[in-house]
């Protein structure tokens, strides 16, 4: 989201952001920041303001984070209504799932400010969290999968990051009566100003992680991700160090396996300015996504990966978004999802060719700087917040 105000504030436009304290890193609200339930910041581009986002602080109670995704919604909501002058008009507003609450909430603002409303999907909800079996209440998977067939209903637009979004957001719509709302394709995208190639070295030294192989996933540990190759790849190749870097709801799953198995190591998240030397430190990265999930998750993590010139290694479904961006790139190898002989064999060929390493994480970088640049994605939201990007 940071990326696309970026862009557009570049591109002259006033830009009103509505987000959420921050909370995210250990599901509490961080210190300066307590205190008041809504911060407003002034900018010479409009105004960020920051609303509580009650916080479960226990990532894995699913109920309590529902119920804290809700209570931020109606705040966020309620705040949306003044930036800006209460009431005035908008050109469109533009609103982001997860959570899926705020579907409904942005097509309300939207009316209220009489603009079009266009619905961005970075990841599907609630089909995710259906089959990885964080949900599996009959009750609530109904209920959800109705809020989100009435939401992008209610959307003069849905934005998503790939083809395989597309056609699941499209099926959907298809069985609403009289639906028009439009279905864009525009994927994420990556800086690669600020993220290059760097020395990892200092970020190596300062975890204890040694000049040997190593081999990362970094990112959100969520119940999408098969973290459990990562720890699996530790077990059968103890001369590797395989490193967990980020935090999430399966943190404390990884930190025990760390503790026992000595060539896993966990590293939690770091500041957004040390991320390309965090991924810069490993040799090879794999993006694991739970067999199934294909469809419905594009893991952007891997643009950041392919800006600092690594190569990817991706575990998932054979015909996702990710897979063939490596086929069309030349920037990395995919292996079955959840299946972990494929990955130990993948991880020993590329470690025993370096050429074939440094090959790939050129051509990474190359495909990003073409296909996923910061304008390139700022001017297709732009056309689709004016509403000139059919036909």
């Amino acid at each position: 989201m940071t990326g696309i105000v970026d862009g557009l504030r570049a591109r002259g436009h006033e830009i009103h952001v509505v987000t959420s304290l921050p909370w995210y890193r250990n599901h509490e609200v961080e210190k300066g920041w307590t205190g008041r339930l809504v911060r407003t910041e002034h900018t010479d581009w409009g105004s960020i303001t920051r609303v509580h986002p009650f916080p479960s602080g226990d990532k894995q109670n699913l109920f309590r984070r529902a119920v804290g995704f809700i209570g931020f919604t109606l705040l966020a909501g309620l705040a949306a209504i003044r930036p800006g002058g209460c009431f005035r008009k908008v050109d469109a507003v533009f609103a982001m799932s997860p959570p899926l609450t705020l579907g409904l909430t942005g097509w309300l603002i939207a009316k209220v400010r009489r603009g079009r409303f266009v619905f961005n999907i970075q990841d599907v909800f609630p089909d995710a969290a259906i089959q990885t079996g964080a949900i599996t209440n009959s009750r609530v998977i109904r209920a959800a999968s109705a809020l989100e067939r009435l939401s992008y209903r209610r959307s003069d637009v849905v934005t998503v990051l790939s083809e395989d979004l597309a056609e699941n957001v499209l099926a959907k719509l298809a069985t609403a009566r009289s639906a028009t709302t439009d279905v864009v394709v525009i994927p994420n995208f990556v800086d690669t100003e600020k993220l290059a190639p760097t020395d990892g070295d200092r970020y190596r030294a300062e975890f204890g992680l040694g000049v040997g192989p190593l081999v990362m996933y970094a990112g959100n540990l969520g119940y999408s991700q098969s973290l459990d190759l990562m720890i699996g790849l530790a077990e059968q190749r103890p001369d590797i160090t395989v490193v967990v870097n980020g935090d999430g709801a399966m943190r404390e799953t990884i930190v025990a396996a760390a503790a026992r198995v000595p060539n896993l190591r966990y590293v939690g998240y770091q500041p957004a300015e040390r991320l390309a030397e965090v991924l810069s430190a490993a040799d090879i990265h794999v993006v694991p996504l739970r067999n199934g999930l294909g469809a419905v998750s594009v893991p952007s993590k891997t643009y950041s990966v392919l800006a600092v010139s690594r190569p990817v290694i991706a575990a998932m479904d054979a015909e996702s978004a990710i897979v063939r961006l490596l086929e069309e790139s030349g920037a990395g190898v995919s292996v079955p999802p959840d299946e972990l002989a494929g990955l130990l064999k993948a991880v020993d060929d590329l470690l025993e060719n370096q050429d074939r390493r440094l090959d790939m994480g050129a051509r990474g970088r190359e495909w990003v700087m073409k296909h996923a640049s910061p304008i390139a994605a700022a001017v297709a939201y732009e056309k689709v917040l004016a509403g000139t990007e059919i036909g």
